[in-house]
């Protein structure tokens, strides 16, 4: 036989190749499971590893950020404590003095080249006056007067407390400068008597917040975008792609998903997707400015730090199962040599040789096994035994009940009634009783068949009654019930019959007066009722007690009534099948229970 076919094309029959065979399979599901198993607690591990580390990178953002703006906020207030700038303020007209402007000019000029991050410097007094200084081209200022601008009310309630807006919200015109900035305005004091003067707007180019993560920033792996509190983006860096518009993009169409979470808590992680991509968002908002933090890392970048290690353990796997399904092999075979012993001697068995087997006592469970059957062997050959015993037992108590059916005496005496009938001109009597003689013997030999209908059964209770109502005319009188339904059941022979001759002779002739026997078949949904009854004598319980207990000693009193028990007992398996109810002088009721499709056609 080829094994390897017998394993892999088709159901393994032999336990051997079973066991194995179900191991391989368990195995291999196990590794495949395992294999997904692990793959998701190590991305899901290397996943909150990352982000932690992007929540802790993002906060060092954050950080440095706020040193940035509170630098700038320091050189603010460098700027308005300027007695220059003051006394110029404190004339209402930034141009009333042009030597004193001059002054002004050149010290904001050298400020903002020691300091690169302020790109431009504006300046408004309460005339509605502005003067600006820039190291490059300047955003151009849109509103005729400072007051229209949409930040100015703001301003003076801040009452000296800066805000930051993006590209002054709107206040400069779009495409005077390249790029995004962030404008810092605040309100320019009196510093004597800290009454407004004018507004200060310190205009920061959105790209020197760059160096504020760039010793931070792994240029294949890790992006960074800050949003102001309104979800503008004020810089987002490095972008997907050549055009430096994925990331951008990224962040735009997922906006209302990115503001919910920033609604729920000031710190979090968020899965988006751009196109066939996805990335892990971690995110940090709040503080003084109210501006948004982002961290974004693609999933492939997860993805390849768990390869390593994930392969690693599926080797580990698949070098354990190997070692498991070979060891099934060693360990099969242990167990499958007992059981042939075992198969061997059961071989046997079918041709009537039923051998013990020797018990090893190399395992607990294989001793309980072989000792199992050879208590089992000695079962069958003891119910063997029993069997045979019992069909001798049931064959004798036929013999002898159709032996007591054709006694000598019961043929005379009917005879004898025939020739009365005769000589006294009674022809249809005779005819009848000829009749029912024949058919009553003819039903009880029948054939040599142990099992016949109830309604053969009837008859033949109907046609011994008709001769033993010739005998005795006055003495009984007899009333059959049957469901027709119940005529075709099948019943062993001669079950009624003797008790029927029980009730005549022992129950209503003692009597002294007239009986009724009253004979019912009745069907139910698992058995056939039938039922005997007179009105005879009857029994105490002490008697129905001595009769039972005499009966199955196979004793010869009301030898009929216990052939009878001892049938149906043997033919229904020791089923309580005869239920006995009588009182004195109140007479005796025998009910058979029958049960319904009930195998008796062994004894066919």
């Amino acid at each position: 036989m080829n094994y390897s076919k017998t394993i892999f094309l088709g159901k393994p029959k032999k336990l051997a190749f079973k066991i194995p065979f179900a191991y391989f399979l368990i195995i291999l599901i196990t590794v495949g499971f395992s294999y997904l198993v692990l793959n998701k607690i190590s991305s899901n591990s290397a996943q909150k590893k990352i982000n932690e580390a992007s929540l802790q990178t993002i906060a060092s953002i954050q950080a440095n950020v706020d040193l940035m703006i509170g630098n700038v906020n320091n050189y603010s207030k460098m700027i308005f404590s300027d007695h220059n700038l003051q006394n110029l303020l404190r004339q209402g007209n930034l141009y009333a003095n042009l030597d004193t402007q001059s002054k002004v000019s050149s010290y904001l000029y050298n400020l903002m080249q020691a300091v690169p991050i302020i790109d431009s410097v504006y300046i408004f007094d309460n005339s509605g006056h502005r003067f600006s200084v820039g190291t490059q081209e300047l955003p151009t200022f849109k509103e005729v007067n400072v007051q229209d601008a949409s930040w100015y009310d703001q301003v003076v309630q801040n009452k000296g407390k800066y805000l930051l807006r993006l590209n002054g919200s709107g206040a400069f015109s779009e495409g005077t400068v390249k790029g995004n900035f962030i404008s810092f305005i605040r309100l320019i004091r009196d510093i004597d008597d800290t009454s407004p003067l004018g507004v200060l707007v310190l205009n920061i180019k959105a790209s020197s917040f760059v160096q504020a993560y760039s010793s931070l920033l792994n240029q294949d792996s890790f992006h960074i975008a800050i949003l102001d509190e309104n979800n503008q983006t004020i810089i987002a860096n490095p972008a997907f792609d050549q055009n430096g518009t994925g990331l951008q993009q990224l962040i735009t169409s997922n906006k209302e998903k990115l503001q919910e979470k920033f609604d729920q808590s000031g710190s979090g992680f968020q899965t988006l997707n751009a196109g066939s991509q996805k990335y892990t968002v971690s995110y940090l908002s709040g503080g003084a400015y109210n501006w948004r933090f982002i961290s974004i890392n693609s999933y492939e970048t997860i993805d390849s730090r768990n390869k390593s290690l994930v392969l690693l353990a599926l080797i580990l796997l698949v070098i354990n199962g190997t070692v498991f399904f070979v060891s099934s092999f060693i360990i099969s075979r242990s167990i499958i040599k007992p059981i042939h012993k075992l198969l061997r001697a059961m071989y046997k068995a079918p041709s009537g040789n039923f051998r013990k087997v020797n018990v090893e006592l190399n395992s607990y469970e294989f001793e309980q096994l072989y000792r199992g059957y050879n208590q089992m062997i000695e079962q069958i050959e003891q119910m063997l035994k029993r069997i045979i015993e019992e069909q001798n037992t049931l064959r004798k108590a036929e013999l002898t009940t159709l032996q007591a059916q054709i006694k000598p005496h019961f043929l005379y005496n009917t005879l004898d009634s025939i020739t009365s009938l005769a000589l006294s001109g009674l022809n249809d009597q005779v005819c009848e009783l000829i009749e029912a003689l024949g058919s009553y013997y003819r039903l009880s030999v029948n054939k040599g068949r142990e099992v016949i209908t109830v309604g053969e059964e009837i008859e033949i209770v109907r046609n011994y009654l008709i001769i033993q109502k010739t005998r005795y005319q006055d003495v009984f009188d007899v009333q059959f019930e049957m469901d027709e339904e119940c005529r075709q059941t099948p019943i062993p022979k001669l079950v009624m019959q003797p008790l029927v001759e029980n009730s005549l002779y022992h129950g209503i002739r003692p009597k002294g007066s007239p009986g009724k026997i009253g004979i019912s078949v009745k069907g139910t949904n698992e058995n056939v009722v039938i039922t005997i009854a007179d009105d005879g004598v009857g029994m105490s319980g002490e008697e129905i007690e001595e009769i039972l207990n005499t009966e199955r000693k196979g004793q010869n009193k009301s030898f009929g009534l216990w052939g009878t028990m001892e049938r149906l007992r043997i033919f229904y398996e020791d089923k309580d099948c005869v239920q006995i109810e009588s009182e004195p002088l109140k007479g005796t009721r025998i009910t058979l229970i029958i049960p319904n499709g009930a195998d008796l056609g062994w004894g066919n």
